[in-house]
């Protein structure tokens, strides 16, 4: 990590990437965001927003079910959980009638809840879990920004090789299926993926505003695009500039760093919803 400090120092020698958790800061920013506008766009073109929203609470519920059990790293318990609660989420929905947003719903509040009542148990005080509510991206260490680099490049050779399956999926199920493609597997495959980085991102980003980290670039590219490969490049760099941009923002006015990328991508959505109309 000293080469790339190094680097980044000789690159970008700026105040505000003067020290070192700036430069982790600023690493998993570059490595996150295009995780982010990758799956984003995939989350909006299924409308699944309430979807990634709900595995937010799910993630808190393995942390908490992680520290009560006496797991040293209550996020392994929370992965592990989100992806379960994905799965039966994914399974109900394609199994039962009952409609998405229901069943997102009835798991969403159960979660949340139990989460609520295990770090409650016995009196026990919920201060010490603020930091995965509201997220602190100046903590990252060098150790989980090689976490994140392992992540980006999963989710981007996922994303290289079943892309077109995905996208089929999102336009047209019955189309999908006679094609030959497994939809509940590629579902299966596409909402862990979402929950293992909603998971491991959220002690950074929050609870609160990780839905809007994943959906905002992808809304507001979908406003001025007019094809696919527009759509996710656009989504790609507004998720980038976002990131670097709130990141500066939040050292300058010493604000949550998170919270102020959210901020950063909200204006450029509503630039785009003004623009849209231009480009309808």
């Amino acid at each position: 990590m000293n080469q790339i400090y190094s680097l980044l120092d000789v690159i970008l020698p700026f105040e505000w990437l003067s020290f070192e958790f700036m430069k982790n800061a600023f690493l998993a920013i570059l490595l996150i965001t295009p995780i982010f506008a990758i799956l984003g766009t995939i989350i909006v073109n299924n409308r699944m927003a309430f979807f990634s929203d709900a595995l937010g609470h799910g993630a808190f519920t393995g942390i908490a079910i992680g520290t009560v059990i006496g797991i040293f790293q209550p996020i392994w318990s929370a992965i592990v959980f989100s992806i379960a609660f994905s799965v039966l989420i994914t399974i109900i929905k394609n199994k039962t009638k009952t409609s998405t947003d229901t069943v997102i719903g009835v798991f969403s509040s159960a979660a949340i809840a139990l989460g609520v009542v295990l770090v409650t148990f016995g009196g026990g005080g919920a201060t010490k879990y603020t930091s995965f509510l509201i997220g602190d991206l100046l903590s990252i260490r060098a150790q989980e920004v090689g976490l994140l680099l392992i992540l980006a490049i999963i989710v981007i050779v996922l994303w290289i090789f079943f892309y077109n399956k995905v996208l089929l999926v999102s336009i047209n199920l019955s189309l999908a299926k006679s094609r030959g493609i497994n939809t509940l597997a590629v579902e299966l495959a596409f909402t862990s993926i979402i929950a293992v980085v909603v998971t491991v991102s959220i002690q950074w980003v929050g609870l609160l505003i990780i839905n809007s980290l994943l959906v905002l670039p992808a809304a507001a590219a979908r406003n001025v695009s007019t094809n696919a490969k527009q759509y996710n490049i656009i989504a790609l760099l507004v998720s980038i500039v976002s990131g670097v941009v709130g990141l500066i923002l939040s050292y300058y006015f010493d604000t949550a760093s998170g919270a102020t990328i959210v901020i950063v991508s909200s204006v450029i959505y509503f630039i785009t919803l003004a623009l849209k109309p231009l480009n309808s």
